[in-house]
Parts: structure tokens; C-alpha cells; sequence
């Protein structure tokens, strides 16, 4: 008889959502980590992120504060103390990990796991084995290096970096323009540093839809964040502490001088000295292959996370967890939709989307038909002062369903719930659009974003 019924290797938000839920099912499972528990995401990506980011809201509100009519002298702030609290918040997170995992009776195995078959699992260094019958590889994704942009980890470097510095620079160049390099842009300037994105795509956060795209780079121009789209870094020189970024762009090359350069580009999955090369499971550019049932190539051993190169987010990491080990108890999980993942950027303002973008309906031969609201015609927005953005759902022409809802503004990343509950329940605009919200909230928005679709909306 197996030690386990299931072992995890890596106890992120894959790997701990899949060993927690697995013990609720009544498996006996493990998860081997050989550092904290939750993963980047907690300890260095969504969590201390989120908290900088909050400093730095609370930071603009109150440089804003005369629109408020209030006024004061001698204002101060200290980047330091910001980092400080990230952290605070992440040991507290962790620790509530721990005492989950513990509560659910999950075993923790300190160390690295090294798959010896499909069965089988050694700790490297201790020499521990266990047996299992299955095996969950979860054990994530590291910055990909490139030679053009050689990170040093001092002044050429990533956002692990980046959330343990305590200074501001004063010049910053952020390579990448998609949500890293956006939630950096934004916590950067805040804090009065000179910032630069250089995006090689066209547009910054190019996987959302042109519209909030083109919304974006005007409020991060109105802030004083400058872009260069269409533009890629050449090589990187640093001497004396500072940074010299060649930069192409329209055939022409220039060179940007700065204290920080920050890495947001490219990510690989953890899939070295796991023992899948011995075993046989295929992997393909630095990333496990897994089937719509999270299944390698390999009967017995399953893969989830950022390690798949699926789709980048925590939330994806735990469904996909929750849905393997509901397959092993011998439940019918629905399959994951991943273009129906929702999808958030925390930068200001903030956005926050699912679904397909009205080009990509069109190329797909929907008959597509838009509706659209912006926040300067919302009475909570303009009570807030937060008037910058829009709600844009792109909807089937033909039945109302919502293919796609796309938005940028002042917390539109908690209004994605109540979109993405209406797709899975396969309701349409005139739903949402009938649907009393309450006045006035922020949510006001998705209703009248429905009514447009339908030529019906009130305030606009």
C-alpha cells in the first residue's frame, strides 16, 4: 500500500488548493516544498505586490487631497516602510497556509521532490521515498534569461528584486509592458520615480483589448509614465551603479540612461532536476505538456500551475488543482475553459477582463455588436473622483451572450465575478440588463454596459 494517495510537488496555489481539497475528499496527501508555502505567488508576485500597490493608492489619494477640499504641509512617505508592510502581510498569509494545510491534514515534506517513477518520489539530500499513486507536479515558473537583458539581480532586475528594495530610483526603465511591468509602472511613479516602459509589441498589455489598451497608455501618459511601443531593448550596459538601455524602434536605435533596469518579460517552468527527463514526461519550450484533463504523457503523473505555460495566473493554478484531484476521487469536474479565465491588472486605473476581445470575435465569424459605458457617466465614479475608464462587453449579435467584457477603471477587477457568473449560467445582456443593481455602485456600469449592447442604455 502506497504512503499517499496523492503527493504534490510544490505547495503554491496549485500545489496546496490540490492537496487540501484532495485530504477534503478523504485522500491521504502530501506536498513537498523546499521553501515557504504559497509559492511566488504569495511570497513574491500577487500578495506583496498587491500590498505595494495599495501604499501607493493611498500614497496619490492623498497627493489628491485638495480635490477633497483638504489640505496640509510637509508630506512624507517612505518606500521602506511600504516593503515593510508587504511583507508583514505575506508572513501572515503564509502562516495561514501552514495552519490550513495542518487543519486539512496534509503532510508537509520539507525539501525538493525528485520524481523516480510514476510512483515514487525521493526528497533529494535526505534521501527520503515515499510512494504514492499519483504525483501533481505544481512546482511553478522563474524569469527567463535572456542574452540582451542580463540581470545582475542589483541594478539590472526582476520583480523578486523589486519587492525586497527599500529605495526608490530615480530613473527606472521597466522592459515589458504587460501586467508586471504595468503594476510597476504605477507603484514607481507614485513614488516620484522617472519611469519608462518599452513594450516590443505595439500596445502596452497587448493580450487585452485595443480599446482599454489605448485607455491605458493615455492615463499612464497623464501620469507622467512614458512608453515606447513597438520598440526592443538591444543590449544593456552597466557601469558605476547605473544602467545604459539601447533601445530600437522605427529603425532607429537610442540609448536610455537610468538607475534600475526591471526584467518583466518571460518566464520558463520550474522543470529542471525533478526527475522528469528519467521518467519520460514531455515537455515542450521549458513547460510540462498536460491534456484538458491536467494529464502528462506519463499514466500517473499530472501537471498544473505555471509550470504548464497554460495560462499564468494563480487562480488557473488552483482550479486546475481542484479539478485533478476531483478526478482521482472519482468525480466529473467540468473542463477548465481557459479563454474564459478572468484575467486583472492592478495598475491605475486598473483592468480587468475575460473572454475573447471584439477583433478576435470578429475573426472568429461571430456577429458581434458592442456595449459600452465609461466612469464619467457614473454617479459612484464621479463621487469618487475615479472617472477615468469604461466597461466594453462584446456580445453574440445573434443570441446576447456575452463573448468577452473588458474594463478599465477604479476597481473593475471585482465586478469580473459578477460577469463570468453570468456566462457560466449562460445568461445574456438583456439579464444583466435587467438585473436591478444598486444605485450608486461602481456595478452600475456592467448594467448600463448590457442595456448599450441592446441601443437601451439610460445614462448615456
Amino acid at each position: 500500500m502506497a504512503d499517499y494517495d496523492v503527493v504534490v510537488l510544490g505547495a503554491g496555489p496549485g500545489g496546496y488548493v490540490a492537496a487540501i481539497r484532495a485530504s477534503q475528499l478523504g485522500m491521504k496527501a502530501a506536498v513537498v516544498e523546499r521553501d515557504e508555502v504559497g509559492g511566488i505567488c504569495l511570497n513574491w508576485g500577487c500578495i506583496p505586490s498587491k500590498a505595494l500597490l495599495r501604499n501607493a493608492e493611498v500614497l496619490n489619494l492623498v497627493r489628491d487631497a485638495k480635490t477633497f477640499g483638504i489640505s496640509f504641509d510637509n508630506l512624507q512617505y517612505d518606500f521602506g516602510a511600504a516593503i515593510d508592510r508587504s511583507r508583514q502581510v505575506v508572513k501572515r498569509l503564509t502562516g495561514g497556509v501552514e495552519q490550513l494545510l495542518k487543519k486539512n491534514k496534509v503532510d508537509q515534506i520539507k525539501g525538493s521532490g525528485v520524481i523516480k517513477d510514476s510512483k515514487t518520489v525521493e526528497i533529494a539530500g535526505s534521501g527520503q521515498i515515499v510512494s504514492t499513486d499519483s504525483v501533481i507536479i505544481a512546482t511553478g515558473a522563474r524569469d527567463r534569461e535572456f542574452p540582451s537583458l542580463p540581470v545582475d539581480r542589483e541594478v539590472v532586475i526582476t520583480s523578486r528584486e523589486a519587492l525586497e528594495l527599500r529605495d526608490v530610483p530615480a530613473r527606472i526603465v521597466i522592459v515589458g509592458g504587460g501586467a508586471t511591468g504595468a503594476e510597476f509602472a504605477h507603484i514607481y511613479r507614485s513614488y516620484g520615480a522617472e519611469v519608462t516602459i518599452i513594450e516590443l509589441l505595439p500596445r502596452l498589455i497587448p493580450q487585452e483589448d485595443e480599446e482599454i489598451s489605448a485607455q491605458l497608455e493615455r492615463a499612464f501618459k497623464k501620469q507622467g509614465i512614458a512608453s515606447m511601443t513597438g520598440a526592443g531593448v538591444q543590449g544593456i550596459a552597466v557601469a558605476d551603479g547605473k544602467a545604459s538601455v539601447t533601445v530600437s524602434s522605427g529603425g532607429s536605435e537610442s540609448v536610455i540612461e537610468c538607475d534600475r533596469v526591471l526584467v518583466a518579460v518571460g518566464v520558463q517552468g520550474n522543470v529542471d532536476g525533478i526527475g522528469l527527463d528519467s521518467v519520460g514526461v514531455e515537455t515542450e519550450r521549458g513547460f510540462v505538456v498536460i491534456d484538458d484533463d491536467m494529464k502528462t504523457n506519463v499514466p500517473g503523473i499530472y501537471a498544473i500551475g505555471d509550470v504548464t505555460g497554460k495560462m499564468l495566473l494563480a487562480h488557473v493554478a488552483s482550479a486546475q488543482g481542484v479539478t485533478v484531484v476531483e478526478s482521482l476521487a472519482g468525480l466529473s469536474p467540468a473542463k477548465l475553459d481557459y479563454e474564459l479565465m478572468p484575467r486583472a491588472i492592478y495598475c491605475r486605473p486598473q483592468v480587468a477582463s475575460f473572454g475573447l476581445t471584439e477583433a478576435q470575435a470578429r475573426e472568429r465569424g461571430f456577429a458581434v455588436k458592442i456595449g459600452k459605458f465609461p466612469f464619467a457617466a457614473s454617479g459612484k465614479a464621479l463621487a469618487l473622483a475615479e472617472t477615468d475608464g469604461m466597461v466594453k462587453l462584446v456580445v453574440d449579435a445573434e443570441v446576447g451572450e456575452v463573448l468577452g467584457a473588458h474594463m478599465i477603471g477604479s476597481e473593475v477587477t471585482e465586478l469580473l465575478g459578477e460577469l463570468t457568473l453570468t456566462r457560466l449560467l449562460e445568461g445574456t445582456t438583456t439579464e444583466l440588463g435587467w438585473l436591478v443593481h444598486p444605485h450608486p455602485t461602481i456595478s452600475e456600469v456592467v448594467k448600463e454596459a448590457a442595456l448599450a449592447s441592446e441601443g437601451q442604455a439610460i445614462h448615456i
